[in-house]
């Protein structure tokens, strides 16, 4: 009786180690929590729904206000080492297309960044991003279509913005109209919860 326990611990063991997963999030202030104590940020709220519901996850937030996608790139190859994440979620680019850099360099950075995960054996997620149309509807057409492109090109999944839904009620939104206030945090959360939960 007693040897049997002891499998069954040891399967137990074995099948909550083979379900844990990593999902580091390469992000820019929208994930950094920018104004915000790390205790307050989305990522953080969202990595205790998935405790609560034992699901596995963890996430590591190696976002940073203001990141590019060269920044990003830059960081990337330390951070996969350092982690070892099973997924990398890419949400970069607004910085990017704030500064009105150029489409291609970003595509080039975003295709690296997708390359070098996935020579790790990791799997990329692309977050699509969009910016407020101060560069002309030609630039911001092209820096929109760009992500469905790469995902497209890379054969990897794209979410969707998740600041489409927050952008549009000001009292979610901080002063600079640009950044998630404190109240945004939970519902970004929640929107994100679903999307980590499909990962396989």
């Amino acid at each position: 009786m007693r040897l049997i326990y002891v499998m069954l611990l040891v399967l137990s063991l074995t099948t909550a180690a083979v379900q844990a997963k990593t999902l580091l999030i390469l992000g820019d202030s929208l994930s950094a929590g920018y104004g915000l104590s790390q205790q307050q940020s989305w990522v953080y709220l969202l990595q205790q729904k998935l405790d609560h519901q034992d699901s596995g996850w963890t996430l590591v937030n190696a976002s940073i206000s203001g990141e590019t996608s060269g920044g990003g790139l830059a960081r990337l190859p330390a951070l996969l080492k350092q982690h070892q994440p099973d997924y990398v979620l890419i949400e970069l680019g607004a910085n990017d297309g704030l500064r009105g850099f150029p489409i291609p360099q970003l595509e080039s950075n975003l295709n690296a960044m997708v390359e070098q995960i996935k020579q790790q054996n990791s799997q990329a997620v692309l977050m699509q991003i969009r910016i407020p149309p101060n560069y002309g509807p030609r630039y911001t057409t092209q820096f929109t279509n760009l992500y469905a492109k790469v995902a497209e090109a890379q054969q990897i999944v794209l979410w969707p913005f998740f600041m489409e839904t927050i952008a549009l009620k000001q009292q979610w939104m901080q002063a600079d109209g640009l950044h998630p206030n404190l109240e945004a945090q939970p519902v970004i959360a929640d929107l994100m919860q679903p999307l980590v939960l499909q990962l396989k």
